[in-house]
């Protein structure tokens, strides 16, 4: 065990275990603030709870080798069927919160399928593509990954959670142009997308998220009801200014102007009290987690290793991108996680799952044992 361990990425595990550590810091926050106000609190508590089950689960994956999931078809086709019955069973049998069915509850946690479908898409796209890298240009292959992708993203539409449709198309593009699709047919995705997002405005979108589009290109025109998450996001980030309020100082989170300051605009709390210096430190850590998922994405010995880790990468990038750009109010509001400090326990877990993959692929990469091309 002491010689796996020293074979793990310290640095990619340090840069994620701070992270988390200023999300708990930025949860106490928050809960002494809602404290004062007679509101929920607890957050901190929970988060810390959701962590110790993730680390304990990254860690558990992480000696586990990663070559089950390249050789065991029926493993995936498990996961990704079980994926998408819990995203049915969530349309059908649960209780929506903010207008969305994206939950099953148990007490006081929710579980939501999407983020176990993530995990699930990204594992059978790597193994697609890898078992067929040499003719993935071929339109057959683009369409049958597509459909992969597409039937989870239909689920998720229908909650209707844009946001993390987003996330799953963004996965899908980023896995098939790493595999090798040709422009041509590049171009012929986008004009399809073009075509999807008309249909989906005019027969699956709600009339909420469209309220949220149109008033991110004039949030003027509605400041004190769709428009009032994005103005106080940017006012909090901007009262940040150079050095930040302090920890606990934040006027927009302390004080209740700044909605769902715990999940979808902890950055613009983050950002409030720990001005932008804080904010660069926050970016060099994400910038220090990708530069080492980079490290083993080049190292990888197969394809279905460097896929996988890519897809992982993907999918955090996208979170941080929607999330930091809705909270600036450079992207309209949808509901995005801001990886490892948004609170939240299906986000968290599945995030550290998948870190443990990573970091076992890792391990492998580093002592040599990864041989071959699939």
């Amino acid at each position: 065990m002491l010689q796996h361990l020293k074979k793990f990425d310290w640095l990619l595990i340090g840069s994620v275990l701070s992270l988390c550590v200023i999300s708990l810091l930025e949860l106490w926050s928050i809960d002494a603030g809602a404290q004062i106000a007679g509101q929920a609190t607890g957050y901190s508590i929970k988060q810390w709870i959701f962590l110790a089950v993730g680390l304990t689960v990254m860690f558990f994956l992480a000696f586990i080798d990663a070559q089950i999931y390249r050789n065991s078809s029926s493993f995936l086709i498990i996961l990704y069927s079980v994926s998408l019955v819990l995203l049915v069973a969530v349309l059908l049998f649960s209780h929506k919160i903010r207008g969305t069915a994206g939950w099953f509850n148990f007490g006081d946690i929710n579980f939501a399928p999407v983020e176990l479908a993530k995990f699930a898409v990204i594992l059978i796209l790597a193994k697609y593509f890898s078992r067929r890298h040499i003719e993935v240009y071929r339109v057959r292959h683009i369409v049958a990954s597509g459909l992969y992708a597409g039937l989870p993203i239909l689920l998720v539409l229908l909650e209707p959670d844009l946001g993390s449709a987003l996330i799953l198309m963004a996965i899908w593009l980023g896995m098939v142009l790493l595999s090798g699709m040709k422009q041509r047919h590049l171009f012929i995705v986008l004009i399809a997308g073009v075509f999807v997002s008309v249909l989906a405005w005019s027969f699956i979108f709600k009339p909420y998220q469209k309220a949220r589009i149109l008033t991110f290109l004039n949030p003027t025109k509605d400041p004190l009801g769709y428009s009032y998450n994005l103005i106080q996001s940017k006012i909090a980030i901007g009262s940040g200014q150079f050095w930040g309020k302090g920890l606990g100082h934040g006027s927009q989170g302390q004080l209740n102007f700044l909605p769902e300051k715990h999940t979808d605009f902890i950055f613009s709390v983050f950002a409030e009290e720990w001005g932008f210096i804080g904010v660069v430190f926050l970016f060099g850590l994400y910038s220090l987690f990708f530069w080492r998922l980079m490290k083993i994405i080049m190292s990888a010995g197969n394809n279905f290793f460097r896929l996988f880790t890519a897809g992982y990468a993907i999918m955090i990038f996208a979170q941080i991108t929607i999330n930091t750009g809705m909270s600036l109010g450079l992207m309209p509001v949808t509901g995005i996680a801001l990886p490892f400090m948004s609170y939240g326990g299906s986000n968290l877990l599945i995030n550290l799952m998948m870190l443990g993959v990573v970091q076992n692929i890792a391990s492998q990469t580093n002592v040599g044992q990864i041989r071959g091309e699939e």
